[in-house]
């Protein structure tokens, strides 16, 4: 039941400060809590019309205790390194006008969360060499982050996960880089010029395999222009300027 959840977090919470309040925070220990799913948690009220054989509904009471929920979890954790992964189910729109899956269980936990990312899982026909097949060979979860307060949200991508080999973590990187304008399109090529060495690469979109995509992540680690040794060469007047050059009215 949703309570049971509450019960267990604001414990597990009391401990957490009386051992690691009084520490540094980046000392305090790591953790994560992790519900799956919020939609099937349960009310009181849902127990109780079961055990009587009465499926009255809860009145609404279910989408307040889920916001009370995670208001109260939100604000738990807040001066902690400690975080809060939940999964939820989603319905049909209705609205013709804004066609997106709605969630279930009201509003509230939707504007205490940091990001929501709505999932959905979609047939996967390729084979490992990326060539269409007639049989479902796994599953692509096609993500789009509806809500983001760290970057730009509304943006999506698919994930392959085969059955065989599980999801592939350079999988949608290529479009990624695409995007990003480190991967260009030169006739039917792909091409990758080097920022450390220089060199240009040019290979068919199925001949950028993981290795290859390795290198580019190593090498944009290691780019210069990244480095913060790039504002040696400016002069120091710039960043700190002597105020005694600038007068009240200036």
């Amino acid at each position: 039941m949703i309570d049971d959840v509450a019960k267990a977090i604001s414990e597990f919470m009391k401990d957490y400060k009386n051992n690691y309040g009084d520490m540094a925070y980046e000392d305090m220990p790591k953790l994560l809590f992790v519900i799956d799913s919020l939609g099937m948690l349960l009310t009181p009220t849902d127990v109780t019309q079961f055990e009587k054989g009465d499926m009255k509904g809860d009145m609404g009471r279910k989408p307040k205790a889920l916001a009370s929920l995670v208001r109260n979890t939100v604000n738990q954790i807040a001066p902690f390194p400690i975080g809060i992964v939940a999964t939820n189910h989603t319905y049909a729109s209705q609205d013709m006008f804004d066609p997106d899956d709605k969630i279930s269980g009201g509003q509230g936990f939707i504007y205490a969360s940091s990001i929501v990312v709505a999932i959905k899982k979609l047939k996967l026909k390729e084979d490992e060499a990326g060539n269409k097949v007639s049989t479902v060979q796994g599953i692509r979860a096609a993500c789009k982050v509806m809500k983001s307060r760290y970057s730009k949200p509304f943006e999506g991508v698919q994930i392959k996960i085969p059955y065989e080999t599980g999801m592939d973590p350079y999988s949608g990187m290529v479009e990624m880089l695409e995007a990003k304008e480190i991967l260009t399109k030169v006739g039917n090529k792909l091409s990758y010029v080097s920022p450390v060495t220089g060199e240009e690469i040019k290979e068919f979109r199925k001949g950028w395999t993981n290795e290859k995509l390795q290198v580019i992540l190593d090498e944009w680690g290691q780019n210069p222009m990244a480095q913060d040794d790039v504002v040696e060469d400016i002069d120091p007047e710039i960043l700190e300027p002597d105020m005694e050059d600038y007068t009240d009215e200036s």
